[in-house]
Protein backbone atom coordinates (compact mmCIF):
# COMPACT_ATOMS: atom_id res chain seq x y z
CA UNK A 1 0.00 0.00 0.00
CA UNK A 2 1.44 3.30 -1.05
CA UNK A 3 -1.21 5.75 0.07
CA UNK A 4 -0.44 9.23 1.38
CA UNK A 5 -1.82 8.08 4.73
CA UNK A 6 1.04 5.59 5.12
CA UNK A 7 3.57 8.38 4.51
CA UNK A 8 1.84 10.59 7.06
CA UNK A 9 1.76 7.73 9.58
CA UNK A 10 5.49 7.09 9.14
CA UNK A 11 6.29 10.80 9.48
CA UNK A 12 4.13 11.17 12.59
CA UNK A 13 5.56 8.07 14.21
CA UNK A 14 9.05 9.20 13.25
CA UNK A 15 8.57 12.57 14.92
CA UNK A 16 7.38 10.93 18.13
CA UNK A 17 10.16 8.34 18.03
CA UNK A 18 12.83 11.00 17.50
CA UNK A 19 11.49 13.04 20.40
CA UNK A 20 11.42 9.94 22.61
CA UNK A 21 15.02 9.13 21.68
CA UNK A 22 16.08 12.69 22.48
CA UNK A 23 14.24 12.47 25.81
CA UNK A 24 16.03 9.24 26.71
CA UNK A 25 19.36 10.83 25.75
CA UNK A 26 18.73 13.87 27.98
CA UNK A 27 17.55 11.70 30.85
CA UNK A 28 20.46 9.26 30.62
CA UNK A 29 23.02 12.07 30.46
CA UNK A 30 21.53 13.77 33.51
CA UNK A 31 21.42 10.55 35.55
CA UNK A 32 24.53 8.64 34.45
CA UNK A 33 26.64 11.22 32.61
CA UNK A 34 28.15 10.86 29.19
CA UNK A 35 31.09 8.53 29.87
CA UNK A 36 29.20 5.55 28.37
CA UNK A 37 26.59 5.65 25.59
CA UNK A 38 23.73 4.79 27.95
CA UNK A 39 21.05 6.40 25.81
CA UNK A 40 21.94 4.37 22.72
CA UNK A 41 22.19 1.22 24.82
CA UNK A 42 18.78 1.84 26.39
CA UNK A 43 16.97 2.68 23.15
CA UNK A 44 18.49 -0.30 21.36
CA UNK A 45 17.32 -2.70 24.07
CA UNK A 46 13.90 -1.08 24.50
CA UNK A 47 13.33 -0.74 20.76
CA UNK A 48 14.23 -4.36 20.09
CA UNK A 49 11.96 -5.52 22.92
CA UNK A 50 9.08 -3.41 21.59
CA UNK A 51 9.63 -4.56 18.00
CA UNK A 52 9.45 -8.19 19.11
CA UNK A 53 6.31 -7.59 21.13
CA UNK A 54 4.66 -5.66 18.28
CA UNK A 55 5.48 -8.27 15.66
CA UNK A 56 3.85 -11.03 17.72
CA UNK A 57 0.88 -8.78 18.43
CA UNK A 58 0.52 -7.93 14.73
CA UNK A 59 0.76 -11.57 13.64
CA UNK A 60 -1.93 -12.55 16.15
CA UNK A 61 -4.25 -9.91 14.70
CA UNK A 62 -3.66 -10.27 10.95
CA UNK A 63 -4.72 -8.57 8.89
CA UNK A 64 -3.40 -5.57 10.79
CA UNK A 65 -4.10 -2.08 9.56
CA UNK A 66 -1.06 -1.16 7.42
CA UNK A 67 -1.22 2.44 8.61
CA UNK A 68 -0.93 1.43 12.27
CA UNK A 69 1.84 -1.04 11.51
CA UNK A 70 3.81 1.60 9.56
CA UNK A 71 3.24 4.21 12.27
CA UNK A 72 4.53 1.96 15.06
CA UNK A 73 7.34 0.03 13.35
CA UNK A 74 8.81 2.16 10.56
CA UNK A 75 7.91 5.51 12.09
CA UNK A 76 8.00 5.31 15.88
CA UNK A 77 10.53 2.52 16.42
CA UNK A 78 12.46 3.38 13.26
CA UNK A 79 13.19 6.86 14.59
CA UNK A 80 13.61 5.67 18.17
CA UNK A 81 16.20 3.10 17.13
CA UNK A 82 17.10 1.40 13.86
CA UNK A 83 18.60 -1.38 15.93
CA UNK A 84 15.11 -2.78 16.47
CA UNK A 85 14.75 -3.31 12.72
CA UNK A 86 18.23 -4.83 12.57
CA UNK A 87 17.22 -7.22 15.37
CA UNK A 88 13.98 -8.15 13.60
CA UNK A 89 15.79 -8.77 10.30
CA UNK A 90 18.35 -10.99 12.06
CA UNK A 91 15.71 -13.05 13.88
CA UNK A 92 13.70 -13.38 10.66
CA UNK A 93 16.75 -14.82 8.90
CA UNK A 94 17.30 -17.25 11.79
CA UNK A 95 13.64 -18.31 11.72
CA UNK A 96 14.02 -18.96 7.99
CA UNK A 97 17.04 -21.12 8.89
CA UNK A 98 19.27 -18.84 6.84
CA UNK A 99 22.02 -19.06 9.45
CA UNK A 100 24.91 -18.12 7.19
CA UNK A 101 23.02 -15.12 5.84
CA UNK A 102 22.12 -14.07 9.39
CA UNK A 103 25.73 -14.34 10.53
CA UNK A 104 26.99 -12.41 7.52
CA UNK A 105 24.29 -9.80 8.04
CA UNK A 106 25.21 -9.28 11.69
CA UNK A 107 28.96 -9.27 11.17
CA UNK A 108 28.78 -7.26 7.97
CA UNK A 109 26.40 -4.68 9.43
CA UNK A 110 28.53 -4.07 12.48
CA UNK A 111 31.96 -4.14 10.84
CA UNK A 112 31.01 -2.29 7.65
CA UNK A 113 28.97 0.34 9.50
CA UNK A 114 31.92 1.13 11.75
CA UNK A 115 34.24 1.11 8.74
CA UNK A 116 31.86 3.43 6.89
CA UNK A 117 31.85 5.87 9.80
CA UNK A 118 35.64 5.85 9.98
CA UNK A 119 35.93 6.30 6.21
CA UNK A 120 33.39 9.14 6.12
CA UNK A 121 35.07 10.90 9.03
CA UNK A 122 38.53 10.46 7.45
CA UNK A 123 37.36 11.83 4.13
CA UNK A 124 35.73 14.83 5.74
CA UNK A 125 38.85 15.52 7.86
CA UNK A 126 40.91 15.46 4.65
CA UNK A 127 38.57 17.97 3.03
CA UNK A 128 38.48 20.41 5.95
Amino acid sequence: MNSPLIWIAVAGGGAIGALARYGVARFAASVWGTGFPWATFIVNLAGSFLMGALMVWFLAREPMAPVLRAFLTVGLLGAFTTFSTFSLDTVTLFEQKAYVAAGLYVAGSVVLSIAGLVLGASMMRALT
